[in-house]
């Protein structure tokens, strides 16, 4: 350090305030430290700096991997936050824990962390309430069942089931089913975006006046498949589908067409809550509203940052649309009823 302050022509006070961050230095002051740290290759030694600031600059993103596979999109979701935490000047930690409140008690009293993002949130989640009653900094990604009380940034699942449904009564249909995730739902007890997504969908049917169903399946392609039976069972004159199961999305449409039921002539498939590349991996390429995991990223590690910084920004509230992206397997609506009735009488 003395040599940095040395070839910078300043103090070594100084140069602590610099790699600290513990009191503000002039712009042209830090960059002629920053060169000579770079010309000396000087490294900050960060167990150093924590022990002088009290601060270890780490986040940890908890994810419950035991009840929750890591998905595609949660892996895009902790590349985004991951890239953005370190812009800030913070390292984010992916720490896959269960959703029980005792590991986070551990956690926090491990002083390791400096703040914690929260995933997979239930509507009543303990995890949130031990952390409420500790001093930990924390965000959610996701909503609990009243969030006015903690900052969040999530998925507005309520706006995307609505589009989805628009989108697909423009195109005549009157007749839908909802098959999403019965994994989900075993694992994690009023699951946010499960829970949601269910409530609006009843409640479109009922206001818009369409015949509807609703079937949950596990996350995996052959039970893909075996809904289709279930659902010509229950509601036969189906002419759209609303998927919220990224694993089941393949086996689905195969199931279709084993029933010799063609996507979209018969039935159209909208996929919600997943990403663009689940809706390539089907023939024909799904209809989907994709999770905006990227911006999710951002806004979380921005959202949690402001509290350790101290920067009094209001408390962040914030929803983020799903976007739309056509593809192959959706349109126009057919007449199944008139079409059953045509096949027996001939």
């Amino acid at each position: 350090m003395r040599d940095v302050a040395r070839l910078a022509n300043v103090s070594v006070a100084t140069v602590s305030f610099v790699i600290n961050g513990s009191k503000p230095v002039t712009p042209a002051t830090k960059a002629r430290v920053e060169d000579a740290m770079r010309q000396l290759d000087y490294r900050r030694n960060a167990l150093g700096r924590a022990l002088a600031s009290k601060r270890t600059r780490i986040i940890a993103l908890l994810y419950p991997a035991l009840q929750r596979r890591l998905t595609e999109t949660a892996v895009k979701f902790f590349t985004s936050a991951t890239q953005r935490a370190r812009e800030l000047g913070y390292n984010l930690v992916l720490w896959p824990i269960s959703n029980e409140a005792e590991q986070i008690e551990e956690l926090i009293s491990s002083g390791f962390i400096d703040g914690v993002l929260l995933m997979e949130v239930q509507l009543d989640d303990p995890r949130v309430e031990c952390l409420q009653s500790s001093t930990m900094p924390f965000a959610l990604i996701g909503r609990v069942r009243n969030p006015e009380s903690v900052p969040y940034v999530d998925v507005d699942f309520e706006n995307a089931v609505v589009d989805a449904v628009s989108y697909l009564e423009g195109l005549g249909h009157r007749s839908f089913c909802l098959v999403d995730s019965a994994d989900v739902e075993y694992a994690l007890t009023g699951y946010g975006p499960l829970v949601r997504t269910r409530e609006t969908f009843a409640a479109e049917m009922q206001r818009r006046g369409h015949r509807s169903a609703h079937l949950s399946c596990e996350n995996s392609p052959i039970s893909g498949q075996a809904v289709v039976e279930r659902l010509l069972a229950a509601a036969p004159d189906t002419t759209a589908i609303i998927l919220m199961n990224d694993n089941a999305s393949f086996g689905l449409i195969n199931g279709l067409l084993k029933q010799d039921l063609e996507v979209p002539a018969d039935v159209s498939v909208l996929l919600i809550g997943a990403s663009p590349a689940v809706a390539e991996t089907t023939d024909p390429r799904l209809t989907v509203m994709s999770l905006p995991s990227t911006e999710l990223g951002r806004m979380g590690v921005e959202t949690l940052i402001d509290q350790l910084e101290e920067r009094g920004a209001p408390m962040q509230h914030a929803l983020v649309k799903c976007s739309f992206e056509e593809g192959q397997s959706t349109g126009p609506a057919r007449n199944r009823e008139k079409f059953m009735a045509q096949e027996v009488a001939d």
